[in-house]
């Protein structure tokens, strides 16, 4: 199923990439590397040079490792990258000792780290990097070497100019990373509400096409249908009542006559939505919906759960009789013995949990069920063999389209072990029917509510 827009505090999908890192880190290498070769031996000024190519190597070997061990692609986990980066953090910090701490220019490098993190992490791991950046900078204004320089006695910097630049440091890492952040979150919500936006639309503009389509084949089938009814009318009465065809032919018939009533509700859901029409508690629509499976072989059980004098009271609206019963359509069909439906009211939510022991949901097709032309669960072998015999997918996606048109919202999931099947889950908002109800404004008012049900009393 397509959910509702992330939430902006959700960065799973939005992790960092190895390979971003490891170009990141060569990008420092090579800086670090000129740098310290060119004080050392271009302006040749005193340092410990060994200890400073040995923490950059360091690096270069991480990098390497990284290279060989993990794909470019992956993806890290926040704690992951945010550990890598404080690596980082702490390897330009030891450069920064041993070649005279805040006094060094290039202090200002400590802020990277945590600008990558503004960018692509939560923020309590910006935070963490943020107070180690602190931390280290508080050190290195205490404790470092010598700054290299040309003179026989090393430069001493005043200890304001010291603080100053603490300050300025601590500042920038705050500043930075609240600014940092609050543009990536801004582009990530944009990002969020446009590719929402598209999903809908797709999913609108799929479902108008299909219904066009609808209405064509019911015009174009309806001809056939009305023919293959008659003869098979014909043959029934041709054939005495114990010929071994007699069962076959009447199945015929009474799903040539199912067709027709399918292809009548397919074209009746645009015209009808609209139309005040009869009205009828909860209990009875799923009695309703039920209605034509109970010949299938499998045992539909219904149980509800609410008080009886508040049950959802609802018109007939053919979206939701559509939606909710395709799905129970698909749980006869993969069931192997029971169907269970079970409804649950409170004074703020409405839940139908249609459940079956069937095989479940595919692990690899559950995170796109409902989108056009994905199928649910293969059938069986024999279904599977003949692809006349299976769907194009389209049921599932109509079904969900029509019923979040109503303000529901459809869970999948399978049962858990050592139990089997699937298990759908539809969730109203119970506040989309009662402000209508407490408006008091009769009945015109309670059956305008968009779910298309109205508390009873």
């Amino acid at each position: 199923m397509t959910g509702p827009i992330p939430p902006t505090d959700n960065f799973n999908a939005r992790r960092l990439k190895l390979d971003t890192l490891v170009w990141l880190r060569w990008l420092a290498v090579a800086g670090q590397t000129v740098t310290v070769v060119f004080v050392q031996f271009w302006l040749q000024f005193p340092m410990p040079i060994g200890i400073c190519l040995a923490a950059i190597a360091l690096s270069a070997w991480v990098n390497l490792f990284l290279k060989i061990r993990y794909p470019s692609s992956l993806r890290l986990r926040a704690r992951t990258a945010a550990l890598m980066l404080a690596y980082d953090l702490l390897q330009l910090s030891l450069l920064l000792y041993l070649t005279g701490g805040l006094q060094n220019p290039f202090a200002i490098l400590l802020l990277v780290p945590v600008i990558v993190s503004a960018t692509t992490m939560a923020p309590r791991l910006t935070m963490a990097l943020g107070g180690l950046v602190i931390v280290a900078v508080s050190g290195l204004a205490l404790w470092h070497l010598p700054l290299p320089w040309g003179t026989a006695e090393p430069i001493a910097l005043p200890l304001t100019y010291v603080a100053g630049v603490w300050v300025a440091l601590v500042s920038a890492v705050v500043f930075m990373g609240v600014y940092a952040f609050r543009v990536a979150e801004e582009a990530r919500q944009l990002a969020d509400a446009l590719t929402a936006t598209e999903l809908v639309l797709a999913r609108e503009q799929h479902l108008s096409a299909l219904d066009g389509l609808a209405a064509a084949a019911a015009h174009e089938l309806g001809t056939p249908l009305a023919t293959i009814v008659l003869v098979t009318k014909e043959l029934e009465r041709e054939l005495p009542k114990d010929s071994p065809y007699a069962e076959d032919v009447a199945l015929l018939r009474s799903q040539s006559q199912r067709c027709r009533d399918i292809l009548g509700k397919l074209t009746s859901l645009s015209t009808q939505t609209d139309q005040h029409l009869d009205r009828l508690p909860i209990s009875h629509l799923l009695a309703e919906v039920t209605e034509p499976h109970r010949d299938a072989g499998i045992e539909i059980k219904i149980n509800v759960a609410g008080r009886a004098d508040a049950e959802p009271v609802g018109r007939r609206n053919p979206g939701i009789l559509y939606g909710i019963g395709n799905l129970v359509e698909n749980a006869v069909d993969f069931a192997e013995t029971t169907v269970e439906i079970t409804a649950i009211w409170t004074d703020k939510a409405v839940t139908l949990i249609i459940a079956d022991d069937g095989p479940g949901f595919a692990s690899d097709v559950i995170d796109h069920i409902g989108e056009p032309y994905v199928t649910t669960r293969a059938r069986n072998a024999e279904m599977v063999e003949d692809h006349e015999a299976g769907g194009l997918g389209l049921g599932f996606f109509i079904a969900k389209t029509l019923l979040e048109r109503t303000g529901a919202q459809i869970e999948l999931s399978n049962r858990e072990l050592p139990a089997h099947g699937a298990v759908v889950r539809i969730n109203w908002p119970r506040d989309a029917m009662d402000r209508f109800r407490q408006a008091g404004r009769g009945r015109d008012s309670q059956e305008s509510a968009p779910l298309g049900m109205a508390a009873g009393h």
